[in-house]
């Protein structure tokens, strides 16, 4: 597998492979090194992203092999890709080493230029699995449910990424000190309601006591991951083609649906430990939507009687 994704793409398995170096160094660093940024271990951050990053390449070499066709395209997501998300994890460990966070970091001209260095990385690899998204919705698949399961995923990837933008927003706290001439050390938070830093949930760091962007955010992202594995998941079943279609789709609606719900109660100030009445209900009426039309899209029709292959 490690020689065919190579031959697929050499940049981004090379940024897989340095990512599962990172993550190990990361996981040798949680055990060792006591520091703590915004209230949790410092390597915990390299060790999330290095996972995120590894994921995210291994899901383009793995849709790459779909588009044999689209050359240019492959070589430019591929290059862009690797680059970008190299240059974020490189200004991630530098700001570890130097004792201090990446994400916001306003505090210096450095940690705002290396902040800066970030989002304007993050925005162009943006661009690019846009790119990538025109490419596999113009690209035919002989198998229609995975061809969905990519076009609808990266969709929902997009915007899950494109909700990290509203992280970047200063604080009301951040632009009073703005409006008074300071320099805030931060602009921009996870954390509604309250600065980052307060008490999360074990391995995420998810606020437990207000609301954090990040759930959201994280959902939106394995979009592009979920929606596959549910098309390989289904083949086991032996439905139809045209079940496994209306499957995907019924499941995308459903992830975007709870993706809005998640985002809503973000921004209200409410924590995902900590859902407040409006959210119980609105993940309630989500269940039962949910049941409802994976319960239509499995249900046999008369071009459903020959299974998938």
């Amino acid at each position: 597998m490690l020689n065919r994704a190579w031959r697929v793409n050499a940049p981004l398995t090379a940024t897989g492979l340095l990512m599962a170096g990172v993550l190990a160094a990361s996981a040798v660093g949680l055990l060792i090194d006591p520091r703590v940024i915004t209230g949790v271990p410092i390597w915990l951050k390299p060790a999330k992203f290095a996972i995120s990053i590894g994921v995210y390449v291994a899901t383009v070499v793995w849709v790459f092999t779909y588009l044999a066709a689209w050359t240019k395209t492959r070589a430019f997501v591929g290059w862009v890709t690797a680059l970008t998300m190299i240059v974020e994890m490189v200004v991630i460990l530098a700001q570890v080493s130097r004792g201090t966070s990446s994400h916001f970091n306003t505090s210096t001209a450095l940690n705002a230029t290396l902040w800066s260095t970030m989002g304007l990385a993050i925005l162009v690899q943006t661009i690019a699995s846009v790119g990538l998204a025109v490419a596999i919705w113009r690209a035919r698949f002989a198998d229609r449910a995975m061809g969905w399961a990519f076009k609808l995923g990266l969709t929902l990837s997009i915007l899950g990424a494109s909700s990290g933008s509203l992280m970047t927003a200063p604080t009301a706290a951040q632009l009073e000190t703005m409006r008074a001439g300071g320099r805030p050390v931060a602009v921009g938070a996870h954390t509604v309601g309250a600065p980052d830093g307060g008490p999360g949930l074990t391995g995420t760091g998810w606020s437990t006591e207000h609301g954090d962007l990040r759930v959201p955010h994280f959902l939106g992202l394995h979009g592009f991951q979920a929606l596959p594995l549910l098309v390989l998941a289904a083949r086991r079943r032996k439905w139809s083609e045209r079940q496994n279609v209306r499957l995907i789709a019924a499941a995308a609606a459903s992830y975007l649906l709870l993706f809005a719900v998640l985002l809503a109660e973000a921004l209200r100030g409410y924590s995902i430990a900590r859902p407040d009445g409006t959210t119980l209900v609105a993940l309630g009426a989500w269940a039962m939507l949910s049941v409802a039309v994976g319960v239509f899209a499995l249900a046999p029709g008369a071009r459903d009687s020959r299974p998938a292959h």
